[in-house]
């Protein structure tokens, strides 16, 4: 894969390039870091609206964030415009937080040409870039001729993770903070255990970040040798609900690693089957005064 972000400079550059398609797959709900608010809404020019919480997902699943089908992705993008040479960038308004979901959505897809910008809209703010009020409407005629297929090696479900349990060959990351993963603290999720996969290692999203963008590459390279595993060994990402783990992939992708697989299910799916094992074993009780809005 090629490196996963592009710089605010560059995209400024290349702003009106008739091949580029700019997203903002900014979500309402932020959980894990202190949310950028704005008093209105701003876009970065020629950006259209990539609805991860409505839009693309599969509703009819089970799941919170369900990755939708490939049918479902194909329709949801056929106005965007979006060809098969096109180049497109993904950006949040949070700098580094759900586009990272967004990116991994079009590699699932096999789209390659796909790119997070790094540190996203408040990277844009702060050096004073050009912006809009309202989103951009492309023209209802023009569909794009680049048309998804799922690439299932990229996202696992539960029985794919069973099955390489106790495989040295792959490595589990869990994205969610430190207390959550310990079971200090109870989940905020209704009927959802507090832990964490056994065997998984705690990488919380915000260790590779700085501020809103990305740490650099040496930085991320150092991280992940700091950790369990190896280069060597296919890495499973996951979260609470299959958002921030993208992050971590994110990450993973641009330290050189080119093994990433997201559990799309991530803790709200494991932590609720009480058939499954978690660690540590002994975990305090539920909590459900959250919903359904943490990553």
């Amino acid at each position: 894969m090629e490196y996963p972000l592009v710089s605010t400079a560059w995209l400024e550059a290349n702003l009106f390039e008739a091949n580029l398609i700019v997203l903002d797959a900014s979500m309402q709900s932020v959980v894990g870091k202190e949310p950028i608010v704005y008093d209105e809404f701003v876009a970065i020019p020629r950006a259209q609206q990539f609805d991860l919480e409505k839009v693309f997902c599969d509703l009819t699943s089970s799941q919170i964030h369900a990755m939708p089908t490939d049918v479902q992705f194909n329709q949801a993008i056929a106005t965007f415009g979006i060809d098969s040479d096109s180049t497109v960038v993904i950006y949040d308004n949070q700098g580094i937080y759900s586009s990272p979901r967004a990116w991994w959505m079009f590699k699932a897809m096999g789209f390659e040409r796909v790119f997070v910008l790094d540190g996203g809209l408040p990277q844009w703010l702060s050096e004073a870039r050009m912006t809009v009020d309202s989103y951009h409407q492309p023209e209802q005629d023009r569909l794009g001729d680049f048309h998804g297929q799922y690439h299932s090696e990229l996202v696992c479900d539960t029985a794919h993770l069973l099955a390489r349990f106790d495989d040295e060959h792959v490595q589990v990351f869990d994205a969610r903070g430190a207390q959550r993963f310990s079971g200090e603290i109870a989940e905020p999720r209704p009927n959802v255990r507090s832990g964490h996969i056994p065997g998984s290692v705690n990488l919380p999203f915000a260790q590779v970040l700085n501020g809103h963008r990305l740490k650099e590459r040496t930085e991320l390279v150092k991280l992940f040798d700091g950790l369990e595993g190896n280069d060597e060994q296919q890495r499973i990402f996951s979260c609470g609900s299959g958002i921030t783990a993208c992050i971590l992939i994110l990450a993973s992708v641009a330290a050189g690693h080119h093994r990433a697989v997201l559990y799309d299910g991530s803790w709200a799916e494991w932590g609720s089957n009480h058939q499954l094992p978690i660690s540590p074993a002994a975990l305090k009780s539920d909590r459900s005064d959250s919903g359904n809005t943490v990553n």
